[in-house]
């Protein structure tokens, strides 16, 4: 889709619409909206929309980081404590590796 045929009110709702599917487990769309919406909220010349889609393209870039930094954590926790979880880990693994560990 290209932004510059689009309606400023048309983007402020396509804003909105991707910062709350990112509430639905989708930060992806977050991470898609800030990137999406960057040079509208902070580049493009003042029009009235432009102050609500910055204030959503900021929370997403909050929320991208935040999903990031858990998503990284639990996965370096579980890599560094998964032979020690003996079974409890291997039900949560989708690739049981093989050998000892």
């Amino acid at each position: 889709m290209d932004l510059r045929r689009v309606k400023n009110e048309d983007k402020l709702d396509l804003c909105r619409k991707y910062y709350l599917g990112g509430f639905a487990l989708l930060p992806f769309l977050w991470f898609v909206n800030s990137i999406w919406f960057f040079m509208e909220a902070f580049r493009k010349p003042h029009f009235e929309q432009q102050a609500q889609i910055r204030s959503y393209v900021i929370r997403s870039m909050i929320g991208s980081v935040i999903w990031i930094a858990v998503i990284v954590t639990w996965v370096t926790i579980f890599q560094l404590n998964r032979a020690s979880w003996g079974a409890t880990a291997d039900y949560l693994s989708f690739i049981i590796p093989r050998g000892e560990p």
